[in-house]
């Protein structure tokens, strides 16, 4: 008998991944000097560009064909903020939340809302021990680094609210004591818009709380024949190599965190929201919870760029999927069918950009 001599190709792909996860980035102390330095805070940039593109990378090998979206789930988890995924069902949502999760070697939980869902199902109960005669905390699937929070419009308001506290402030609260979460934190919610019977839109107050709301679509016709020529042997979420550590990633944050950005960037972020308080296409233009959103963001994109600087650009780049969701049309946009990133799209383009010196 013939005796195959078989090595897997997804495993031999993974090696030049594992090899660069053993190179950890630099910690927060190498940080905060390099901002003392020019040089080497330019350097850290590059070393940051580097990391991110191996996330997306890794990500892209099973998510084809959608490099844009999955960079923006990666500037979600550096920004330290929430993502939003509305799309119809099938194209990917749930497994691009699973990548991100398989990629960082970091605790993740799934979370499937469904109409009979309790908050304590989410946040953790406390219970009492009778070995110690006192209450104990166990603590819910929301304590994870990354929580997969799947169809989060199936679930009653009571249980959508109980993760509004835990997304601002990184904590939860029970019997009057702090429970914190761990970091980094990234909580990545689905929803499907249709079939919209039994289930409850998400309230502008929590839709609030995401740093950014995208879709991701539909494949091209390429990238849809690579996908079906993979089946069933090709590259699995859960055989993803590990490519960033968590302590990788909190150092990642931290040098995001403190990208430079110049006088005229931020008066450019105001302007623009301001500019969507008074646009006659909307009722309600974005807060400046909006703006401190858009400036974390811009920041996360100007260092996956390598660059240790924020330009006009990466806040025009980010402006649509970060500020949109937050925005409510007036019943005459409505009619006239004007969507929220069209209009936002119009104060872009009436919107002088700032030039460098």
């Amino acid at each position: 008998m013939t005796q195959y001599n078989y090595q897997d190709p997804f495993e031999q792909t993974a090696q030049p991944y594992q090899q660069q996860f053993e190179q950890p980035y630099q910690q927060q102390q190498q940080v905060e000097q390099a901002y003392q330095q020019p040089q080497q805070s330019a350097q850290l940039a590059g070393q940051f560009a580097q990391r991110f593109q191996l996330l997306a990378g890794n990500i892209e090998r099973i998510i084809r064909g959608k490099h844009e979206a999955i960079e923006l789930a990666l500037i979600c988890l550096f920004a330290e903020g929430h993502l939003l995924i509305e799309d119809v069902p099938g194209t990917g949502k749930t497994t691009l939340a699973r990548s991100v999760a398989a990629s960082v070697d970091a605790e993740w939980r799934r979370i499937q809302f469904t109409p009979d869902l309790l908050p304590s199902d989410i946040t953790g109960v406390s219970i009492f021990n009778q070995a110690h005669q006192k209450f104990e905390f166990h603590h819910g699937p929301v304590f994870a680094n990354i929580v997969l929070a799947d169809e989060i419009n199936r679930a009653s308001p009571k249980t959508q609210a109980a993760l509004l506290e835990v997304m601002e402030e990184r904590r939860v609260t029970v019997d009057a004591e702090p429970h914190p979460v761990p970091r980094p934190f990234l909580v990545v919610a689905t929803q499907n818009p249709v079939d919209m019977d039994g289930t409850y839109p998400l309230p502008e107050a929590q839709l609030d709380r995401f740093l950014m709301k995208i879709s991701v679509g539909y494949p091209d016709h390429v990238s849809e024949v690579e996908v079906l020529k993979g089946m069933p042997t090709g590259p699995q979420v859960e055989r993803l190599p590990v490519v960033a550590r968590a302590s990788d990633v909190a150092g990642m944050i931290d040098f995001a965190s403190r990208i430079h950005v110049a006088d005229p960037v931020y008066d450019y972020i105001v302007a623009l929201c301001a500019a969507t308080r008074t646009s006659p296409h909307l009722r309600l233009g974005a807060s400046p919870r909006g703006s401190l959103a858009l400036l974390r963001a811009a920041r996360v994109k100007a260092a996956a760029a390598g660059r240790h600087y924020v330009v006009p650009e990466d806040v025009k780049a980010l402006a649509v999927p970060v500020l949109a969701h937050r925005l409510i049309l007036t019943p005459e946009a409505e009619l006239r069918e004007v969507t929220a990133a069209a209009a936002l799209g119009e104060i872009l383009a009436g919107m002088p950009v700032p030039q460098a010196a």
